[in-house]
């Protein structure tokens, strides 16, 4: 098999979708690509992760003039991901946002993840120079902020560890909109490199308890009405607990990575090898997988180097 990453042979344009869910919420999305949610208020925008390079942005922000010419004053991080957030330079705003724990693993990792990034992400790090630097929080919180958008009700919310154990979601209560970042997917793989897999059932578990009507992923097609939401986070949920399931079942029995790596991809594709950056995500998802199951309650970082070695290692 190839040893170079699977993203960086997916060099197809996507074509990019922006829905309006209500008249405060619109969702811009790219056939599994990384998804921006945009919330209008009564006289600013927030915006939910970025896009990956300030150029990639710009028609982010070009959509949004289609439909408002109130100035965008609020970035929402998500979770750390260079991917999410380092074209939030082009948005001017004079808030970033973002939990504690992301925060926290900025400070950690984010130079190390910005460089594996853009390394295994050619595509979607189009005009890389463009970007600054790492993106940082301006505004830190810790388990819920509420913003008000003039009478618009924003809530912030760190519901738990998952994708990553800084996740944060945006809630607006009055429409019963949510935007998960990648604490949920649909019909697209959830990367788990960074992941906590023994808890994020639990944080799937919170998520679904705020019954929303309609639910904006980090990848995929936004989900319109509760059937669709349903769907998508039983979707993720179903993926995490076969992965770890299968990981877990052969550790038990005293297999080494590769082999573990080999038994969970033939487990799984038949299910899921039709979703979006499946190829890509699942050498990171078992290793980590590994990682939790064996020695490494919190995940290790990733770095280029890593990245690699764990690629031909696996993929050899």
């Amino acid at each position: 098999m190839t040893k170079t990453f699977a993203s960086q042979a997916d060099l197809t344009e996507k074509e990019v979708s922006f829905d309006r869910l209500s008249a405060n919420a619109y969702a811009y999305t790219a056939q599994g690509d990384p998804n921006t949610g945009i919330v209008i208020g009564d006289e600013s925008v927030l915006v939910v992760d970025t896009q990956a390079t300030p150029i990639m942005a710009q028609d982010v922000i070009r959509r949004i003039r289609e439909v408002t010419d109130k100035p965008i004053k609020h970035v929402v991080m998500s979770h750390y991901h260079a991917v999410r957030v380092l074209g939030a330079t082009a948005y001017g705003a004079s808030e970033i946002i973002a939990s504690q724990d992301t925060y926290d693993l900025i400070v950690e990792r984010g130079a190390f993840d910005m460089k594996s990034e853009i390394e295994r992400f050619p595509r979607l790090f189009r005009a890389v120079e463009s970007i600054p630097g790492l993106t940082w929080p301006t505004v830190v919180f810790q388990n819920k902020m509420t913003l008000w958008l003039g009478s618009l009700e924003v809530q912030i919310l760190q519901l738990g560890r998952g994708h990553t154990k800084g996740d944060t979601v945006v809630w607006l209560p009055k429409d019963r909109i949510l935007f998960s970042g990648d604490l949920v997917e649909f019909d697209a793989t959830p990367y788990a490199g960074d992941a906590y897999f023994s808890d994020w059932p639990a944080t799937l578990d919170a998520v679904e308890a705020l019954h929303a009507a309609q639910l904006v992923p980090g990848r995929g097609a936004a989900l319109k009405n509760p059937e669709e939401v349903a769907a998508g986070i039983r979707g993720t949920r179903d993926f995490i607990a076969d992965v770890y399931r299968g990981v877990r079942a052969r550790v038990a029995e005293g297999k080494d990575l590769k082999t573990t790596y080999q038994a969970v991809m033939a487990d799984l594709r038949p299910k899921y090898g039709h979703w979006v950056i499946f190829d890509h995500c699942m050498p990171f998802d078992v290793t980590r997988a590994y990682d939790e199951a064996t020695q490494y309650k919190d995940p290790r970082i990733w770095t280029a180097e890593r990245d690699m070695d764990m690629w031909k290692t696996l993929e050899t």
